[in-house]
């Protein structure tokens, strides 16, 4: 099969279009026809991109860990999926991804697509959603009524913040580029901060909880305008290297939920959640995705790459 790997040399990153093996599945796992993947650009440099779960150096890793697809063949002792079957979902960092004609993952990641969604439309959806959702409902133990600031409101998970939140009844405050602002308050924030003109915190009164999407001295201010009871959530990469034990304690990766799943997917076929594409490219020019070169890209949402259009 086509895949799309990932290398190092001489300390830069560096991206090829090549022919790998199509992967098995073992007992318990499932194999994906992938039809298109999400693209987070920083995943080039995570340190399961470049590291076995050992620890020994990982060379030609296939990135892209959310994906929209249908079920190729399964792996004995799966049970509840069939071939064919339409899905989306993730899968285990440490494995190679979804930048493939196939990839291989676990029941429990994956979920039936919303059928009211595309395959492109779908991959934007697995880890920017339950990234939200975790947060903000595992993690922040949100309430009804309570203030939360929003930190990239118009990014890919922001998004989906925004919406969780309102849809909650939370008072949703959030920061945007100027060009998102609209977009931003359609999906439930209250007041949008455009953070190239003014500072979030002006004007601003304590906050229960910031959900932080950008880390470094957007966080440090954040935490100014935080109730002394007020929590913390942060997704942004350099925090997981940070040893400021409150930094670290805000800071965490999501986790693959099939139950979440099933609940996100009703929610965007009812209508109440909204998803969004920055932009498309094909699959031989996957490459463009990851640093952002993409011609007729949006400015909000996620980058896809089209597996089936080469």
């Amino acid at each position: 099969m086509k895949g799309f790997q990932v290398d190092e040399s001489q300390g830069s990153v560096f991206t090829s279009f090549t022919e790998v093996p199509v992967p098995s599945p073992g007992a318990g796992q499932i194999l994906i026809k992938v039809h298109a993947a999400g693209v987070i650009p920083t995943e080039l440099l995570w340190y399961p991109t470049t590291h076995r779960e050992s620890g020994e150096p990982r060379p030609h890793a296939i990135p892209g860990h959310e994906f929209s697809g249908t079920v190729a063949s399964i792996g004995e002792g799966v049970a509840g999926f069939a071939r064919g079957d339409e899905v989306y979902g993730m899968n285990n960092w440490f494995w190679d991804g979804a930048t493939a004609e196939y990839c291989c993952t676990v029941p429990s990641s994956i979920a039936m697509k919303p059928t009211t969604l595309t395959h492109i439309e779908a991959a934007t959806v697995p880890i920017s959603a339950l990234t939200a959702w975790q947060g903000l409902f595992n993690r922040a133990a949100l309430q009804p009524g309570e203030r939360i600031l929003v930190q990239g409101g118009g990014g890919a998970v922001g998004l989906f913040v925004v919406q969780l939140a309102h849809r909650l009844g939370a008072q949703v405050i959030a920061t945007a580029s100027s060009e998102n602002i609209s977009l931003v308050q359609a999906l439930g924030a209250e007041r949008v901060v455009d953070y190239k003109a003014s500072n979030f915190e002006d004007g601003l009164a304590p906050v229960d909880v910031v959900f932080d999407t950008v880390g470094g001295s957007i966080r440090k201010r954040s935490a100014a305008v935080l109730k002394s009871n007020g929590r913390m959530i942060s997704i942004a990469a350099e925090a997981e290297i940070n040893t400021d034990p409150q930094v670290r304690a805000a800071y965490f990766i999501v986790e693959p939920n099939q139950e979440q799943l099933i609940e996100i997917g009703r929610l965007v076929d009812q209508g109440q959640l909204k998803t969004f594409v920055k932009g498309v490219v094909p699959f031989s020019d996957a490459s463009l995705a990851y640093t952002g070169a993409v011609r007729d890209k949006r400015t909000a949402g996620k980058f896809v790459v089209d597996i089936e259009l080469r």
